[in-house]
């Protein structure tokens, strides 16, 4: 067994979840519910999540937007011809959307180019946009005790990304959900990163994430997403709870945890 498997088995062991649970036989785009230990065991899992208070999300007023004159901001198609330093460049220098007033750093994302899983989230918070890295405060803890728990690790096989790539905030400065129209001026770039990395599994994180990528109206609560194997650029997209929501509401971590035993047996059955 090597030090990696050892761990990971060391941690599964404390929490009380045994063995990871995947159906060998699933195939892509069947619903899967888990069962047996893992399905049994969710709740110990779920007290394992380090909770932490965050700051409630705020909605963005209806006239705050203010569209911004940018002549050298690449279009959508030329976007999606960039390679990797390209891409990273262009969002470095983004004025799409007010959001570049704001921001300390873009954040662009993290983790393994090549990777077979992708998580996307909404957007940065005060953390990432000092850092200029996704899931870096308790959310971040709280993804990273989630990716060990399916044998990953952030960098390893697991890319992380956002929504949008730079902070949203309130009039008195504190997080919010992106707005539409800040979500589709940096949809292109997300949509770019999808096609270099070729994920097998694409796991949207939270309401944000979910509805931007389905296309799906505003107002879907992510209850009714869970559950169900979607599909993004002709790859599973599963949705879950937001992290930082998980903090918020410590009795769907059992939820989540469903959702990423879903993740796990259609990456299972895509293999």
């Amino acid at each position: 067994m090597t030090s990696n498997t050892q761990r990971r088995a060391a941690f599964l062991d404390e929490i009380g979840v045994g063995p990871l649970w995947v159906r060998r036989d699933a195939t892509p785009g069947e619903a899967v519910h888990p069962k047996g230990r893992v399905a049994d065991d969710i709740e110990p899992m779920a007290a394992a999540f380090d909770a932490a208070s965050v700051v409630p999300e705020h909605a963005v007023p209806a006239d705050a937007f203010v569209p911004l004159h940018a002549p050298n901001t690449p279009n959508a198609d030329e976007v999606a011809h960039m390679d990797w330093t390209a891409l990273k460049a262009s969002v470095a220098g983004c004025t799409k959307c007010r959001l570049c007033h704001g921001r300390t750093q873009t954040v662009f994302g993290v983790g393994d180019e090549k990777a077979k899983w992708l998580f996307v989230g909404e957007g940065p918070g005060r953390n990432e946009d000092m850092r200029g890295e996704p899931f870096v405060g308790q959310a971040g803890k709280l993804l990273d005790n989630m990716l060990l728990a399916m044998g990953l690790r952030r960098g390893e096989n697991a890319y992380i990304a956002n929504i949008v790539k730079c902070r949203p905030t309130d009039d008195n400065g504190r997080d919010r959900p992106p707005a539409l129209d800040e979500a589709a001026a940096c949809l292109p770039y997300l949509q770019r990163q999808i096609a270099l990395i070729q994920p097998s599994v694409i796991v949207a994180l939270g309401k944000t994430a979910a509805l931007s990528l389905l296309g799906l109206d505003p107002e879907t609560p992510v209850s009714k997403l869970r559950g169900s194997v979607h599909r993004y650029a002709d790859r599973p997209l599963i949705v879950t709870y937001h992290p930082a929501y998980l903090l918020r509401n410590m009795a769907d971590k059992r939820k989540a945890w469903a959702d990423l035993c879903l993740a796990m047996a259609i990456y299972a059955g895509a293999d």
